[in-house]
């Protein structure tokens, strides 16, 4: 289980591939980065994304689509290169000076995270239509669902296998379009909320003062003095202990059951508090990132494609869709005064989901225990 990349863990393979990559290639990575991000924010403001965040202007029109589809690009380049600065700086953190790492770090999080919430909940909000659809029978399953061995479907489980009951489709039929309809009222007013957040976050004085401090980094990166001679292998490999350690513990012998009834159990239990399961699922999620970007760092633009590492962190991320989607069906249940054809139905909905998580944390299972790209 505990599977290393030799590259970053093997002396003889350093010695193979030349001299050791040090703090300068870091440096490099940062200001690429840091580039980036600036690109980013300036598209975001060419787009009108300063006043207008992820929405229209009200005029109809492929050009009023095509502007939200840049701004929406933009915002995830953002993202993109504000997870890698501040995940980057969070790796390689003795490298770096230690008062101003601390001080941006956290808040290229805060941006990050901000400035996702509004497509999570869009993006949440149709997962959970497209399921109820589903379920409902209002749209045929897809021939890729369909089972192509014992158990199995072209991408994981079987559902009959994972859906050991199947609901009353008539009561759902009758409780799918309030629950559709309640879903969207709930997701959209989150969804707006976020974009009203958004935009107050990229008009602050927080947020200037995080594009000022990138700009700086894109021309002037704050390593120690020892960085530049500072071989940069042993913390990345550092980052891929951690990754090990945190797939050690979870419990993939579970996971390896394309049905985990005690998940499901735990899963429809009226606690509004998230899923106890789930959180060191997200972990791993969280710490694969990490090794990944590290990996970006030390090989640069050689940075191998590990299709291992792409299909866990695949699954890793549906399995939080899935989550994420469970908890707001089941929010969205305790609704007071709903009626029970609505409530009927968000709790199909919910354990669907659920079934989704084991279904992730099946693919995830399978995925990690390949053997890794350069293994013996």
């Amino acid at each position: 289980m505990a599977q290393r990349h030799h590259d970053l863990t093997d002396p003889a393979a350093q010695t193979a591939t030349g001299p050791a990559t040090t703090g300068d290639a870091l440096a490099g990575y940062l200001r690429a980065q840091a580039t980036e991000f600036l690109r980013a924010l300036r598209l975001h403001r060419e787009t009108g994304g300063a006043t207008s965040y992820g929405s229209s202007n009200g005029s109809s029109g492929g050009s009023s689509n095509s502007a939200e589809e840049h701004r929406d690009d933009a915002a995830r380049a953002l993202r993109r290169s504000a997870r890698r600065i501040s995940g980057s700086l969070h790796t390689f953190r003795p490298l770096l000076d230690h008062e101003w790492s601390e001080g941006i770090r956290p808040e290229l999080a805060w941006l990050s995270g901000t400035l996702a919430l509004e497509h999570a909940y869009g993006a949440r909000l149709e997962r959970l239509l497209l399921a109820l659809n589903r379920l409902s029978g209002s749209t045929p399953v897809p021939p890729q669902a369909q089972a192509t061995g014992p158990g199995r479907t072209a991408s994981g489980p079987n559902r009959a296998a994972a859906h050991p009951a199947a609901p009353d489709r008539g009561n759902l039929t009758v409780g799918a379009a309030k629950a559709g309809a309640l879903l969207d009222r709930q997701l959209t007013l989150a969804r707006t909320r976020a974009h009203s957040t958004a935009l107050q976050a990229l008009g602050s004085s927080r947020f200037h003062a995080v594009a000022d401090k990138v700009a700086v980094l894109a021309s002037e990166v704050p390593l120690t003095s020892a960085a530049p001679t500072t071989d940069l292998r042993p913390l990345a490999a550092a980052a891929e202990e951690r990754l090990v350690d945190a797939v050690v513990a979870l419990p993939l012998v579970t996971a390896g059951n394309p049905y985990n009834a005690e998940a499901l159990i735990h899963g429809l239990s009226p606690d509004p508090a998230p899923h106890p399961q789930d959180a060191p699922w997200h972990q791993v999620r969280l710490l694969l990132r990490l090794h990944r970007y590290a990996c970006e760092v030390v090989h640069g633009r050689a940075t191998p494609l590990d299709v291992r590492l792409l299909t866990a962190g695949q699954a890793l991320d549906r399995h939080r869709d899935a989550s994420e989607a469970a908890s707001a069906a089941a929010q969205a249940a305790r609704t007071p005064r709903i009626a029970p054809a609505t409530a009927y139905a968000l709790g199909v909905l919910h354990a669907d989901q659920r079934h989704e998580v084991e279904a992730a944390r099946y693919t995830f299972q399978r995925a990690w225990q390949k053997q890794p790209i350069g293994a013996p």
